[in-house]
């Protein structure tokens, strides 16, 4: 499957919560488990559903840096001018601040509940190809 990036840098393919990866109630129990382990969050089982990604509509509706992206038409933050932006910073560290030390967390927890929501290194690489 090619990446689905946020306008964030999320990676939506990655997330437990992206329809094509959110198949039963025990993944749900599951990524309702790994959140609270990692992130603190209290969101039973029955609250999660699948997201088709905020590129289709889908995603946080509280989030201010899509509708921020889209204003600009900006396929993600890496493109603005702003990059980096008060609006993008709690996305942009949202595991460092987090998840104090990733060496404790296991390979597949890290690629299940951590990976997707690294957004400043998936930011920082497109810009860097947009130099180039």
């Amino acid at each position: 499957m090619e990446p689905i990036i946020s306008k964030c840098g999320y990676r939506c393919d990655l997330c437990p919560a992206y329809e094509a990866n959110l198949k039963s109630d025990a993944d749900k129990q599951r990524m309702c488990e790994a959140w609270a382990k990692y992130f603190g969050s209290q969101v039973p089982p029955e609250a999660i559903t699948s997201c088709a990604g905020c590129l289709a509509g889908g995603g946080d509706e509280t989030c201010s840096v899509r509708p921020c992206a889209i204003e600009k038409n900006l396929d993600n933050c890496a493109h603005c001018e702003q990059f980096a932006c008060d609006k993008l910073k709690p996305k942009m560290n949202f595991v460092e601040e987090n998840v104090k030390d990733l060496s404790n967390v296991p390979e597949e927890d890290y690629n299940l509940f951590i990976k997707p929501f690294i957004s400043k290194e998936c930011l920082l690489k497109i810009r860097e190809s947009l130099e180039t």
